[in-house]
Order: structure tokens, then sequence, then C-alpha cells
């Protein structure tokens, strides 16, 4: 008899926990030829410091390297650099004109600012990281540049990273224009992961390759529709893309209703997207597609769009991308709502304590020689990043991280050349940035090393034993404002995260019961609803990154967020239901009893749920069922406009 482990908490399962996959080498070769060969050419120049400033920026940039299109890289990297190269101005000018209070003052604002931003999105929080890590620099690093030079400078060093990731050509990419090889593979994934649901359909992995399948569309989406100097696809080969693209949507859908269905599938019905994805690799024909058995409305709807996608392959003419410009407007009420300013406040207390701190000891002298005192405020600004994990997690990840980086650090420094030996040592640490990113603690050592060779170079002594200590001190800092009592109502990211995928998911319910069947413009309303589903899956995405990292936090924070993980997958449950009668009303024009029971169960689960977490999710009645004289018995508010009641009989 064999005892079971017990099971870790979830906070210290998630330090330990590290992203699998192939080594980017790409990356790596980036990683390699940015940090190190802007310092050597600075060093050349004999412009020593505003090389590690460049530098800096390159690192930045290479954390931020992550796979994807080229396209969607120029945002990715170019948006938070702008960012730094802010903070790095604004920060030199202050530590130049202000005393230790107002600058702690000033730098507070500023943190408050960047965490409220940060709650936007990922390259809005890469943009709040590198504004409040370039600020704290600007402010303490002793440079004899002026401010505009330094942010000059970081721009360069990011500016050269983001070059080699739109001049560079992708290895093994010989299909095609290199320039679209990104693109290829995401839209390519997409087919895949239509394959694999339909092999999965009718077991219990289903649930697991349907989110594996919003993911794909999602990073085929971003990588298409990142900035362009024209708003529509300008070549051949990326109208291409634009049309494999839209082709898979139809798929997509028939495939969830498949999995929704529960009933197996034969292992002919994904022979065709598999196909398809071998088709957008390689850059080659379709050839004969095998069409699944017509036996069911999702086979017939899977039937009709391989065939679609065959003729969209051919024509290549392009096609929507099916994304709805996100408003002005809903950023600002992001940034200024309830996730945005417990976000923000965060931020503040954590950066504006670690300023204060440091302030302190530096003027006390507690430095000696040393002049770092920025690194405890950039340490901050990373512990108290909730989308980098749970916080007991981050902090026990880079306290070893910087330990480790430190100590190996110490090690090199005592057999290292000088400045030769470094810039090597700079280059090195680059290049394994990219591999390293899968796990903070790892990321941690590696930056850690890279930005004490930086800080030799710049001419200062090994500060391998004061990295250490004001880390650790951070780590403290971080810990006891994480867990104060904040006003207001906690745990106010997850919520608006799971409010905007309840409204998204029941905006997506009410037209797939709006749309006729008989309607002459059905195409228009199919690519609307197309879109209403991307939009809800998305965002339902967005929920479940938020949820993650909040439920592995200690209880006494988790509790804030407790049945958000519940809702958010009946919501999931849902909108694949409301898939599956999408599909259904385009082969008959009405649903069958079982579509009609399955959703107006989860909507009275969805409800019962709400009461007893308290999250903001609107429940929203579904319309009556027709009598049988083929009248409405009414309408009740939040249901479906116009024809759509007639579709619950029988």
């Amino acid at each position: 008899m064999t005892r079971s482990r017990p099971a870790l908490p979830p906070w210290l399962a998630h330090a330990l926990r590290a992203q699998r996959g192939p080594v980017p080498w790409s990356a790596v070769v980036r990683g390699a030829l940015a940090a190190g060969p802007v310092l050597l050419g600075a060093v050349l120049l004999d412009r020593t410091s505003l090389g590690v400033v460049a530098a800096i920026g390159a690192m930045f940039a290479g954390i931020n390297d992550r796979p994807g299109s080229r396209r969607a890289s120029v945002r990715r990297l170019g948006v938070p650099a702008l960012a730094g190269a802010a903070g790095l101005l604004a920060g030199t000018s202050a530590g130049d004109h202000l005393g230790p209070v107002a600058l702690t003052l000033l730098l507070t604002a500023v943190g408050l600012l960047a965490g409220a931003v940060s709650a936007v999105g990922p390259i809005a929080s890469g943009a709040g990281t590198q504004l409040l890590v370039a600020s704290a620099i600007g402010a303490g690093m002793p440079l004899p540049d002026a401010g505009w030079q330094r942010a000059l400078a970081f721009l360069t060093g990011a500016g050269w990273l983001l070059a080699l990731r739109l001049v560079l050509p992708t290895p093994r990419a010989t299909a095609g224009d290199f320039r679209f090889d990104g693109e290829r593979d995401a839209v390519a994934a997409v087919y895949d992961a239509v394959a694999a649901l339909l092999d999965a359909a009718g077991t219990d992995a289903a649930t697991g390759r349907r989110a594996a399948l919003t993911g794909a569309l999602d990073q085929a989406q971003d990588a298409l529709a990142g900035p362009r100097l024209r708003r529509f696809a300008s070549s051949a080969a990326e109208r291409r893309l634009h049309a494999q693209y839209a082709a898979a949507l139809p798929l997509a859908e028939a495939a969830t209703a498949l999995a929704w269905a529960g009933d197996p599938v034969s292992a002919r019905a994904s022979e065709g997207p598999r196909r398809l994805a071998d088709a957008v690799r390689g850059g080659t024909p379709t050839g004969p597609l095998p069409a699944p058995h017509r036996s069911a409305p999702a086979l017939r709807a899977l039937d009709d769009a391989l065939l679609h996608a065959a003729h969209a392959f051919d024509q290549g003419r392009g096609g929507d991308l099916h994304t709805r410009p996100r408003p002005a407007d809903g950023r600002w009420r992001t940034v200024f709502g309830p996730g945005g300013r417990e976000y923000g406040l965060r931020v503040a207390l954590c950066f504006g304590a670690a300023v204060a701190v440091a302030q302190y000891l530096h003027h006390a002298r507690w430095y000696g020689q040393h002049q770092h005192w920025y690194w405890l405020p950039a340490t901050a600004v990373f512990l108290v990043k909730p989308d980098l994990g749970p916080l007991v997690s981050r902090v026990l990840c880079r306290a070893a991280g910087t330990v480790l980086g430190a100590l190996l650090f110490a090690g090199f420094a005592t057999v290292l050349p000088r400045p030769e030996g470094l810039i090597a040592l700079v280059a090195l640490s680059g290049a394994l940035i990219p591999v390293a990113t899968r796990h903070f603690a790892a990321q941690t050592a590696v930056v850690t090393v890279l930005v004490l060779a930086l800080v030799m170079v710049g001419g200062e002594p090994q500060a391998s034993a004061g990295r250490i200590g004001e880390t650790l001190l951070a780590c403290a800092i971080v810990l006891v404002v994480g867990h104060l009592p904040m006003p207001g109502q906690r745990g106010g990211g997850v919520r608006s995260r799971v409010a905007a995928a309840g409204d998204a998911a029941h905006t997506y319910l009410t037209h797939v019961l709006g749309e006729t069947a008989d309607d002459g413009s059905a195409p228009e309303a199919r690519a609307v609803r197309w879109t209403l589903r991307r939009e809800a899956y998305r965002t339902l995405a967005e929920a479940r990154a938020a949820i993650a990292p909040a439920a592995a936090e200690l209880p006494l924070l988790a509790r804030h967020s407790a049945g958000a993980e519940t809702v958010v997958h009946t919501l999931e449950r849902l909108v694949d239901a409301a898939t599956a009668c999408a599909v259904q009303l385009d082969d008959s024009g009405r649903l069958s009893p079982r579509h009609t029971e399955q959703l107006v169960a989860l909507l009275d689960e969805l409800a019962k749920e709400r009461e007893r977490s308290g999250l903001p999710v609107a429940a929203r009645a579904l319309p009556p069922a027709e009598s049988p004289a083929g009248s409405p018995a009414g309408s009740p508010a939040g249901s479906p406009a116009g024809g759509g009641a007639g579709k619950f009989s029988p």
C-alpha cells in the first residue's frame, strides 16, 4: 500500500512550478547580440555610462521578447521601452532637483499612476514596470550624463533588440516571406488545436482542448492584428494569412459544438484541419480534404466549414480578423475602476515605502561608498506585480534567485578580466534571459548577474552582498504592505475581469438567440457572432489568468477571490452551449429541448453562484418558451429582442 504525498499549499506549489517548451533559439541569439554588443560599442567609444544604460534597455526588451509575430513584438517591446525612457528622464530630473521627502512623494505618485495603468493588460503592465524601475534608476544612479542622453541611450538599447527581432529570420522558416513566419505558426496552431479538440470530443480532455483552442485563437488574432502602416493587409502573403485565419473560425465553432455534444467523432473529422495546418506552415495547396459524415448538425457545419476553408485557401483574398477595438473610455474605466484603484494603491505603497527606506539608508551612509539606493525600490516593483505570480511565491523566488545570482557573480568577478570578461558575461546573461523567463527565480538569477556586471563595468566595486541585503529588505517591505488591509473591496482586479467576462458571455448569448436563420444578412450576422464569440472567450481567458495567481495567494488574500473560478467555469460552459445553439440554429432554425434545458440550467446555476460568491456577474433570463399556438408568453428584461423567442420551441 502506497502512501499519497500531502498536497503542497498553492503558494508553495506555484513557486516550484516552471514553464516547459522548446528552447527559443531565435530569442537566445537576439539576447546574445543585444546588451553585450551595445555595451562593447559604448566602451570602445569611451561612453561607458551611456552603454550601461543602453544595456539596461536591451535587457528589459529581452525580458519582454516572447514568442509571437514580428508585428506584435513592435507593441510588446516598444511601448514599455517608451515608458522606461520617460521614467528615466523624469527620474533623473527629480533626482537632480528634489530633496529626499519631495522625491519620495513624487515617486509614490508615479507608483500610483503606473500601478493603475498596469490593470489594463500585459503590455500596460510591462510599461508600468519599466516606468517605475527606470524612474528609480534615473533618480538614484550616479551617472554624469544628462537625463535626455540617458533616455536616448535606453531607447537605443531597446530599439536595437527590436530591430534584431524585425530583421533576423527565424531558423527553419523557409515557407513564403520570412517576415510572416510568426503569423504562419500562429494560424497553423489554430488548425492543430481544432483537430486536437475533435480528437478529444466525448472524452474528459475536451474541456482542456477547448481552452487550448481559445489560447491559439487569441495568439493568432494578436499576431495578425498588430500595428501596420495601413489598416488592411497590404501584401499577398498577409492577405492570405488573414483569409486562412478567418476560415478557421467556423471550424472552431463546429468543433466546439461537437465537444459540447459529448459524443466521440471519427478520426476522419480531424484529418481535414490537420491538412490545413500543414498547408499554412508550408505555404502549399490544401489538396483534397476528407469530408466527415453529415449525420448531425455540428458535423454538417464542420463539413461546410472545411469546404469554405478550401475555397478561402485557394482565393487568399483576405478576411476579417473579427476584433472589436477597445474604446478609450473602457481603458479609463479599467484604470479608475476597482481593479485599477486597488492595483495602483498597492504598488504606490510598496514603491513609496521602498523609496523612503532607501533614501533614509542612503543619507545615513548605510551604503558606504556604494551609491545604488535605487536597487531597493526597483526590486520592490517586481515583487509587487501580481501578474508575475502570487505574492509569497514571488518573494521566495526573488530571494532565492538573487542569492544564487549574487554568489555566481561573486565567483565570476574574481576570475574574469575587466572589462572584456564582464562584457562577455553580459552577453551570456542576455542570451540566457529568454530561457530563464520560464521561472521567476531563474530569471532573477540571470538578471542579477547581468546587472551586477553592468554596475562593475560602470566603475563601481563588487556589490553582491549589498544586492542580497537590499533584496531581502524589499521582500520584507512587500510582504508587510501586501497583506495590509486596504480601503474598499479587495480582489478588485479579479472581480472586474469576471464582470467583463460575464457581460461578454451574455452579449454573445443574446446575439445568438436573436439571430434569425432566414435573415437576408446572415453572413453579416455570422461575422458579428464570431466577433462576439471571440470576445467572450478572450475575456474568459483573461479572467482565468487573473484568478490563477489570486487563488494561489495565502488564505488571507486568496479568500477575496473565492468562488471566482467556479463562476468562470460556468460562464465557459454557457458560451460553449451558446456556440452549440448557434450551430443548431444555422442547421434547423430552432433549438432542441436539450439546448433549451442546458441554457436554462446554466443560467440558474450562474445566478446561484453569483449569490454565493458575491461576484458582480449579471444574471439574465432566457426568453420564455413559445406557447403551442405560436405566440410568445412575454419578454423579460435582458432577453433578445425580435424573433428569438420562437427558437425555444422543440
